[in-house]
């Protein structure tokens, strides 16, 4: 079913099986890619989370170390008790606004880093949405909720400027700031206890991922491999076969055709070239056919030319002798009649025997020389004179003509009907062709038999058809059909010199004539084709035979 596809579905395929090992490479080429660069990012937000939660500790230890100083500050007061045991209320030991200032600005610094780390963490969860085991903050979030609790406390404590001198203000912000030690120090706690559980829990993820590039990697190669193989079978391999069969043609076996079975492009092209070899072939056989057929017509016509050469010199050595046979045939006639007249004894059967005898030498000797002027007409060359004759009017007059002849009595003659066609052609000669072929045909008829005679045109020749139902010819009288003295009459009679006569007045006219017959009993078929328009020629004049 492939193999019937189109070469632009087979490229369509090929560049979508390309399009899927592209795409196969790439997406595991990116995924792996992508979670390298979203480890990255992880190891960046959380390695920034680091200093800030040192920081914080820092600052909470800063605020420790100040609660120190307060509850050092309020032991040497109370080491200085009157006698009655009642402290010295001093407010220059007590007031000490340095120490308040100097909390107020740690812890205004505590809760800055405080909130850097609430947006680091924010930050973090908008660069990596999808959490892992690296990146999942919530055990900080708990603790720095807990945390901004205890700083709310510390704040609430802090707002008493006297607490230095509250060893209670002083026990609860040390207790307070102990828990939010404690609480810093886990924070970059979680991120060691994930980044040591991290190998192990990401083991699986890698192995997946390198399974799934080689899986990739292999149907990569197999499609590559179709693709290939399919690529070499619906393109390579035609066209080797086009181009071995091209060879071949080239070389003259024309007999030779490229067998694909495909319905692409190639085999089109490959049905193309069949077609053109076909064709090829038969213009071939049909230029050898006309060469014979022009060879024939050569041989043809140089065996006319001689005739009429011979005949032209034969006939004027006989016609002389001849005039003197039937002249002297004539004189003996009447002087025969005259004899006869002075001796009655003569019976009259012996006087009719006479008569017809020197009446025989007579028409036979017209008759000789009847055949001897014909013989000059075929070889005689004179000048031509030709006029724009219409066609259907001179074929016209010459069925009206041998219509009343009574031998063709019992034979029927028909003009197709159809229009007026034009030619310039020598008037006495066309009607001496259309007499011949008409003669001709009506010679081969059975009584009752129908000679059709059909004038066409086109766009550069005449043709009248002479159509017969006839007895026909066979392959032979094919052959020798405008050979001079070759007749195949019914009757028997006819010197042969009709058909060749014609021939020779169609090819003057620039012309051409060719019978047909299907055989024996099958009719026959003779089709002139005169041109339109005149011939231009060397010389308007021939030169005589004889």
């Amino acid at each position: 079913m492939l193999s019937k596809w189109p070469i632009r579905n087979k490229l369509w395929f090929g560049v979508g099986c390309l399009v899927v090992i592209v795409a196969t490479l790439s997406a595991s080429g990116f995924l792996s890619v992508y979670s390298y660069r979203a480890l990255v990012r992880s190891l960046r937000g959380r390695a920034e989370e680091l200093p800030l939660a040192g920081e914080l500790a820092r600052g909470v230890s800063e605020l420790r170390v100040l609660v120190g100083e307060a509850r050092s500050l309020h032991s040497e007061q109370v080491k200085r008790l009157s006698p009655q045991g009642e402290a010295f209320m001093s407010p220059e030991l007590f007031e000490n606004p340095f120490l308040v200032q100097r909390f107020s600005d740690g812890l205004s610094r505590v809760c800055g880093t405080l909130e850097d780390y609430r947006r680091q963490l924010i930050e973090l969860a908008k660069d990596n949405p999808k959490a892992s085991m690296i990146n999942d903050s919530s055990a900080e979030w708990q603790t720095v909720h807990k945390i901004e609790r205890y700083l709310v406390q510390v704040k609430d404590a802090a707002l008493d400027l006297n607490w230095p001198s509250d060893e209670k203000q002083i026990e609860k912000l040390g207790g307070d700031l102990d828990r939010l030690q404690q609480l810093t120090f886990e924070l970059p706690s979680f991120l060691h206890e994930r980044i040591h559980g991290f190998a192990d829990g990401v083991k699986g993820e890698y192995r997946a991922l390198i399974g799934i590039t080689w899986v990739t990697t292999v149907l990569a190669a197999l499609l590559l491999f179709l693709v290939m193989r399919l690529f070499y079978s619906w393109v390579f391999s035609p066209l080797k076969k086009l181009v071995k069969g091209a060879r071949r043609v080239a070389a003259g076996e024309f007999g030779y055709r490229i067998r694909l079975d495909r319905n692409d492009e190639i085999g089109e092209l490959a049905a193309a070239m069949n077609d053109t070899t076909a064709r090829f072939e038969a213009i071939r056989d049909d230029l050898d056919r006309q060469v014979r057929e022009r060879t024939k017509q050569v041989v043809r016509s140089e065996q006319l030319a001689s005739v009429g050469f011979l005949a032209a010199g034969v006939a004027h050595e006989i016609n002389n002798p001849l005039a003197s046979i039937a002249l002297c045939a004539e004189s003996l006639e009447s002087r025969v009649e005259e004899v006869l007249d002075a001796a009655p004894t003569v019976a009259d059967a012996d006087r009719q025997c006479i008569r017809n005898y020197l009446r025989m030498v007579q028409e036979e000797s017209f008759r000789v020389k009847g055949i001897t002027e014909r013989l000059l007409d075929f070889s005689r060359m004179g000048d031509i004179t030709r006029q724009s004759t219409d066609l259907r009017e001179l074929i016209q007059s010459v069925i009206e003509m041998v219509g009343h002849l009574g031998r063709y009595q019992d034979k029927r003659i028909e003009l197709a009907p159809g229009d007026g066609v034009i030619a310039p052609v020598n008037q006495q000669e066309l009607k001496q062709v259309v007499l011949n072929l008409i003669t001709n045909g009506l010679d081969s008829l059975s009584p009752g038999g129908l000679l059709v005679v059909d004038l066409s045109r086109t766009k550069t020749t005449a043709e009248i058809t002479f159509t017969d139902n006839g007895c026909g010819m066979t392959e032979e009288v094919l052959q020798h059909l405008f050979e001079p003295f070759f007749t195949r009459r019914r009757n028997g009679q006819g010197t042969g010199l009709g058909l060749s006569i014609t021939y020779r007045i169609v090819a003057d006219h620039g012309g051409q004539i060719d019978g047909h017959s299907d055989g024996p009993g099958k009719g026959s078929r003779f089709r002139v084709s005169l041109p339109l328009a005149e011939k231009q020629k060397e010389s308007g004049h021939r030169n005589q035979a004889a």
